[in-house]
């Protein structure tokens, strides 16, 4: 069996041949890192990205067999990006900064993690007609690989060159590496919309602007489906899993109601992997950080069906009681504890025996519960990698 087969078998309860182990990529601090201690070279610290060559480069010296966060699909983020610009240098050298989300941001060049927000160009009704909703509507443009918007072409030059775009599109995604898995990204129904509104602003707008809350809402939603339908459309049935991006809880739970999010956002969930069904994808993966457990059964009952990547945290996540919940229906990418690669190998010993009675119950592929941090040691991972494969097989 290849990574791709073992992966599929083991999340639709179907006997395989051993364990794939698995990664979600890295900080690019920690690529920095293990660069100067010469473990990469700095050329591949500079590339990596998700899936990409280099990925697997370094996931294979490792020890992984692949990265899951291997996804691919239509742009459903603004169109065009705001300009980055920057606004204002303090005395200590930050820099106040806008984004391309339209996000007043605080930056420093040696600053790591997700840097402060400050304000926002969105302020209401006014800025999402006028600045928002343009840069949200669907757009052949959307379809082919990021890079300059094309310029003042008459109509049937443009349509010459979108087809062309498109083709080396659907070439590239038949030459994919078929021996690992590779998802449909389906986009984001609420977290891109915390993103470009901030998360007080946007608690506030559902109750001073339920009509506005509704409209945007609706507005990703139904940009989401085109895109899904889209590369269902224009790329065929080449997708193993889809998948979704929110990261709308923290380490106490949502940043949203869970009867908010039931009533507004859950039908339009129904709604993509209904579509998803249609064309034979039934594994429906969603990435979201922190505590889930209120949203679970919120995205459960709307399709999605495989949690990710089952933060840890200090709250002590795991697959076992949701799976005792919801049943074998419920599947998991993820819940190994990425903290151990910075302890010793007794820890990562430890852990691996954790994981054990969770992979036994399947429908379950352990993960780094995140990417990996500056404080991961490259001979651990490379001694858990080891581990894993001594224990389940390989």
């Amino acid at each position: 069996m290849n990574n791709r087969e073992r992966a599929m078998a083991i999340l639709n309860y179907r006997p395989y041949d051993r364990l794939p182990i698995v990664h979600f990529g890295f900080w690019n601090e920690t690529l920095d890192k293990w660069a100067r201690e010469e473990h990469i070279t700095a050329q591949q610290a500079r590339t990596w990205a998700d899936g990409n060559a280099v990925d697997f480069e370094i996931g294979t010296k490792l020890g992984f067999d692949f990265n899951w966060y291997r996804v691919f699909g239509v742009d459903t983020n603004l169109l065009p990006p705001f300009e980055r610009k920057v606004l204002e240098v303090l005395p200590d050298g930050t820099r106040k900064e806008v984004n391309s989300d339209g996000v007043i941001i605080l930056q420093k060049d040696d600053a790591s993690g997700i840097p402060t927000e400050i304000d926002h160009l969105f302020k209401g009704r006014k800025e999402w007609d006028e600045l928002y909703k343009p840069r949200l509507l669907p757009d052949e443009r959307r379809i082919y690989r990021p890079g300059p918007l094309i310029g003042d072409l008459r109509h049937d030059d443009l349509r010459r060159q979108l087809r062309k775009e498109l083709q080396d599109i659907v070439d590239e995604v038949q030459r994919i590496d078929r021996d690992r898995p590779l998802g449909l990204m389906c986009g984001s129904l609420y977290g891109r919309i915390r993103d470009i509104v901030g998360m007080v602003n946007l608690s506030y707008l559902q109750a001073d602007d339920p009509v506005l809350f509704d409209e945007m809402i609706f507005t990703f939603a139904d940009l989401c489906y085109w895109a899904t339908e889209k590369a269902l459309e224009v790329y065929g049935d080449n997708w193993d899993f889809g998948h979704f991006w929110e990261d709308i809880c923290f380490r106490s739970g949502p940043l949203v109601s869970p009867r908010v999010f039931r009533q507004k956002v859950g039908p339009h969930y129904r709604r993509i992997t209904d579509l998803l069904n249609k064309h034979g994808i039934h594994i429906v993966s969603l990435d979201c950080d922190g505590k889930i457990d209120a949203l679970i059964p919120i995205w459960f009952e709307n399709g999605v069906n495989t949690m990710f990547p089952i933060e840890v945290g200090t709250w002590g996540a795991s697959i076992a009681p949701w799976r005792e919940k919801y049943g074998p229906e419920l599947r998991g990418v993820g819940g190994m504890d990425k903290k151990v690669f910075a302890y010793d190998y007794a820890a990562i010993d430890a852990e691996v025996e954790r994981l054990k009675p969770l992979v036994e119950l399947g429908g379950y592929i352990p993960c780094p519960d995140h990417r990996l941090a500056p404080d991961a040691k490259w001979e651990n991972v490379q001694y858990y990698c080891d581990k894993m494969r001594k224990t389940f097989g390989g």
